[in-house]
């Protein structure tokens, strides 16, 4: 008996301390909903959170110390082009961040056709948790190609049983790039009608607007009437002032957005922290010009009356758009038919076609790229004002709109690498254009409330552990447009689904993320 004594006290204090798979210990406890910091321990098991508080006593197969960092949850990122996903599936430009769960199919994008994309997808080892939304731009062409036209009656139908279709398969709404083809042939109507079937699956509607720069403010109230119409909450995707002309009139914008709310709308926004864009260097042509392929447009641009046309919009957007009339302003990231072009501006090619870098020939250029297979561009054209103003609105989220990238290939905008961490270290922490609380609710809590995740964004108990922890005295962005390929600093630790996917600073090498699907209404 005597000799069951100790064997019997092992047992006993065995029982009294708990022991997790992963238990965070000392950190401050940033829980995402914008409330104050708390000084907590965070335990984990079977990549949930099922402990939250002093776990001084308890055990865990790994400890991570987490003195002097935040502990947060994971930064869901609402507008990401991760189309490469499965050519780089350990997302190191997303995870290394602090992004856990990017959503993709923005600007009208998305995979086409829905379902069976997202069932390949899910036998990959992926580095973050994915979701998507269904694009009205590649469901339109799917039905209809590059037309410029309405749609008849049987088309129609045909772009609602699409959108019916990737709801079923787990949408999570519908997005629209309608700057772009073929959604900008599309009237608001068509919208309202495809959104009404995202609506009605519990989705939500996230918009390029028709125009960033001098139609901007109606673009806005464009996507405030579809939302309304449809019944459907709404995002305004990467919203910003584009070009001198329009700069300061995210007044504008916001008051629309405060009117829409006060009305009973749901408008939210999502944003990048950056004074420039970036899309397709197509972007400055006159998009009725791009009617149907590209072989119709070499076609048609010889003739002298419609290249003369081209020109003409062309100038007009390198004046009053994206380009200020400055062509240094336009800074190309990928060409695909010369990548020595790569970081070089309009400005430098101008020179090393020894012409005159004026508009006059900068347009010319421009037509000549796009004949050549186009190019993508950063447009230095936002105002750092309109950047910080919006920053401020309480529903203003984070979102890069970066693409997945591969380190050292191209030339990419910063925000692929530098997004989350330039919130934090830049504008919270330097600039303190807003609290630490809020920039971290407006990554986590925020997005998930508009996903309609329930079980994720949030440090609480019973939540899936999703959690990035930071160091709020040294996270920083190091990408800049010079030099983009650099990783951000202090956030030594990424936990997706329970996994450590990123452990002092570097990839593990694990990977726990997944395929996300909104279940249906």
């Amino acid at each position: 008996m005597r000799n069951l004594l100790p064997l019997l006290l092992l047992v006993v204090l065995s029982c009294s301390s708990p022991s997790y798979d992963i238990i965070i210990k000392g950190g401050k406890v940033l829980d995402g909903t914008g409330a104050t910091a708390i000084k907590a321990d965070v335990a984990i098991q079977n990549g949930m959170i099922v402990k939250i508080g002093d776990l001084g006593a308890a055990k865990a197969t790994k400890t991570i110390d987490a003195t002097g960092l935040i502990v947060s949850p994971g930064f869901i990122d609402l507008h990401a082009h991760i189309e490469p996903i499965m050519s780089l599936p350990d997302a190191e430009s997303n995870v290394r961040q602090g992004v856990t769960t990017a959503v993709g199919g923005p600007d009208g994008g998305g995979p086409m056709p829905f379902k069976p994309y997202l069932d390949s997808l899910d036998k990959f080892r992926l580095g973050i948790n994915v979701a998507y939304l269904t694009g009205h731009n590649v469901i339109r062409y799917a039905v209809m190609k590059n037309d410029n036209r309405k749609p008849t009656p049987e088309e129609l139908e045909k772009m609602k049983a699409l959108v019916k279709d990737a709801m079923d398969a787990g949408a999570f709404g519908i997005s629209t790039g309608l700057k772009y083809m073929p959604g900008t042939f599309s009237e608001t109507s068509e919208v309202i009608e495809l959104s009404k079937v995202a609506a009605a699956q519990g989705g939500f509607y996230t918009s390029h607007l028709r125009e960033e720069g001098l139609g901007l403010i109606a673009g806005v109230k464009e996507a405030i009437v579809i939302g309304k119409e449809a019944s459907i909450p709404i995002v305004l995707t990467h919203h910003k002032a584009i070009g001198k002309p329009m700069w300061g009139k995210s007044v504008v914008t916001l008051g629309l957005v405060d009117s829409a709310r006060a009305a009973g709308i749901d408008v939210m926004m999502d944003q990048y922290p950056y004074t420039a864009s970036s899309t397709g260097l197509s972007v400055l042509i006159p998009t009725s010009a791009m009617a149907g392929s590209s072989a119709d447009f070499k076609k048609r641009i010889e003739r002298k009356s419609f290249k003369d046309s081209v020109l003409a919009g062309i100038r007009f957007n390198l004046l009053n758009d994206r380009g200020s009339g400055d062509l240094r302003l336009i800074q190309f990231s990928t060409v695909d038919w010369d990548p020595s072009l790569n970081g070089k501006t309009l400005y430098d090619y101008a020179a090393l076609k020894g012409v005159k870098p004026d508009v006059e020939n900068g347009a010319k250029l421009v037509l000549e790229m796009e004949l050549k297979g186009s190019a993508s561009c950063i447009f230095h054209a936002i105002n750092e004002d309109d950047v910080q103003r919006i920053m401020k609105h309480p529903f203003a989220m984070h979102a890069s709109d970066g693409e997945t990238v591969k380190f050292g290939v191209a030339h990419p905008h910063p925000r692929a690498y530098g997004t989350f961490p330039r919130v934090l270290g830049h504008y919270v922490r330097e600039l303190k254009v807003i609290p630490l609380e809020e920039a971290i609710r407006k990554m986590t809590g925020l997005p998930a409330q508009r996903l309609g995740l329930t079980d994720r964004g949030l440090i609480r108990e019973g939540y899936v552990a999703d959690i990035t922890l930071f160091n709020p005295e040294t996270v920083i962005d190091k990408a800049t447009f010079e030099q983009p390929h650099q990783y951000p600093e202090g956030i030594p630790y990424v936990i997706v689904n329970g996994v450590i996917t990123v452990s002092d600073g570097q990839m593990t090498n694990e990977r726990g993320g997944k395929v996300l699907r909104k279940k249906r209404q």
